[in-house]
C-alpha cells in the first residue's frame, strides 16, 4: 500500500483500531528504513563485492600509482554534482549531454576502465545487483588506502542516476583558481565546514595536475618558493605543453600522507587554491596541525569522506543499477 494512500485510509476509516493504526505505521517505517543506505546491504545479494572491488583497485594502483588519485578525483567529481549517484560515469549520447566534458572534467578524469572492469566482474557474479555509485564509492577509499591512505567504513545502497548536469559540473565543482574565502563558500554549499574543506584538500598528497592549471601560479604569484616554481617551470613552459603533468606533492606524489600540508607551509603549493590554504588565513593554523600530526590528518579526512560519500544518494525506488555505468538501462 503506498503510504499516501494509506494514510488516507486512516483518515477516513471510522472506529479503527490502534493496532490496525500500529500495522501501517509499521509498514511505512519498513518502508523508509529500506531505502536508506547500510552497511551490509549487498550481504546477501552479493557478499563477495568489497573483495571483488579491493582486488580490482590494489591492481590497478600496482600497475600505476597514480590512479588512486585518479579513483579518487572521479568520485569527488561526481559527488559535487547533483550527489553520489555516478552520473559522471554517463557518455554522451546523440539527445543527450553527460558531465565528461565539463570544465573541470575534460581530458582530466580517469579511472573510467577501472570502473568498467569491476562492474563487469560484478554484473557476472552477481547480475543487476551492484550500482556503478557504490563501486565508485568504494573504489575511491580502496585507491587512498592502496597508497597508504586511511581507510573508513561506507553505507551501500545507492543507486544510478538516469540522467546528468553538465551545468552543474561546470558550476559545482572548485576550481583551482579560488581564493580561500571562494574555496570555504564552495564546500559550505554542500554542507562541508572550512575544516572539513582543508582535510579533503589533503588529497592532493597524491595526485598529478596540468601545467595549463597551475602556470599562471608559478610565473605571476609571489607567495612561491623560488627553487620549487623553477623546477616546475622546466615542465611547464609559459606557452604550450599544457597537459604536462606536475605533482601536486613533490615530496611523496605516490603516497598519501601530511607532506602536502608541510609543503604548503614553505610556500610549495602547486595550485592556486592549494597555497590559499597557508596564505596567512583562517585556515593557517589547521595547516599547521596537520603538518605535525599526521594521525590528526588521517582521521579528519576519513571522517569528511564518509560524509561525501552520504552526499544525496538516490535509495529505493530512485534511479537505476546500471548494468553499463556509460549509459542508462
Amino acid at each position: 500500500m503506498a503510504a499516501s494512500h494509506a494514510l488516507l485510509w486512516i483518515s477516513k476509516t471510522s472506529g479503527i483500531s490502534s493496532l490496525a493504526i500500529s500495522f501501517v505505521t509499521f509498514i511505512l517505517l519498513v518502508g523508509m528504513t529500506s531505502a536508506q543506505l547500510s552497511a551490509n546491504f549487498y550481504a546477501s545479494s552479493c557478499p563477495n563485492v568489497l573483495t571483488t572491488i579491493r582486488t580490482a583497485v590494489n591492481s590497478a594502483v600496482s600497475k600505476e600509482a597514480r590512479m588512486g588519485a585518479s579513483l579518487l578525483r572521479l568520485h569527488f567529481h561526481d559527488c559535487f554534482v547533483n550527489g553520489c549517484d555516478a552520473s559522471v560515469l554517463l557518455d554522451d549520447t546523440a539527445n543527450f549531454t553527460g558531465e565528461k566534458t565539463a570544465g573541470p572534467n575534460n581530458n582530466s578524469l580517469r579511472g573510467f576502465e577501472v570502473i568498467d572492469s569491476i562492474k563487469s566482474q560484478l554484473e557476472t557474479s552477481c547480475p543487476g545487483v551492484v550500482s556503478c555509485a557504490d563501486i565508485l564509492t568504494v573504489a575511491a577509499r580502496d585507491g587512498v588506502a592502496a597508497l597508504g591512505g586511511p581507510s573508513w567504513n561506507i553505507l551501500l545502497g545507492r543507486r544510478d542516476s538516469t540522467t546528468a548536469s553538465l551545468s552543474a559540473a561546470n558550476s559545482n565543482i572548485p576550481g583551482p583558481g579560488l581564493n580561500l574565502n571562494a574555496l570555504i563558500s564552495a564546500f559550505a554549499n554542500k554542507g562541508f565546514t572550512a575544516t572539513e574543506m582543508v582535510a579533503l584538500s589533503g588529497g592532493h598528497t597524491i595526485g598529478q595536475a596540468r601545467c595549463l592549471l597551475f602556470r599562471n601560479r608559478i610565473y605571476n604569484e609571489a607567495n612561491i618558493n623560488a627553487s620549487f616554481a623553477a623546477a616546475v617551470k622546466a615542465n611547464c613552459p609559459r606557452s604550450g605543453g599544457d597537459n604536462n603533468l606536475s605533482p601536486l606533492d613533490t615530496t611523496s606524489p605516490i603516497s598519501f600522507d601530511n607532506a602536502y600540508f608541510r609543503n604548503l607551509q614553505t610556500q610549495k603549493g602547486l595550485l592556486h587554491s592549494d597555497q590559499q590554504l597557508f596564505s596567512g588565513g583562517s585556515t593557517n593554523a589547521q595547516v599547521n596541525t596537520y603538518s605535525s600530526n599526521s594521525a590528526t590528518f588521517f582521521t579528519d579526512f576519513a571522517n569528511a569522506m564518509v560524509k561525501m560519500d552520504n552526499l544525496s544518494p538516490l535509495t529505493g525506488t530512485n534511479g537505476q543499477i546500471r548494468t553499463n555505468c556509460r549509459k542508462t538501462n
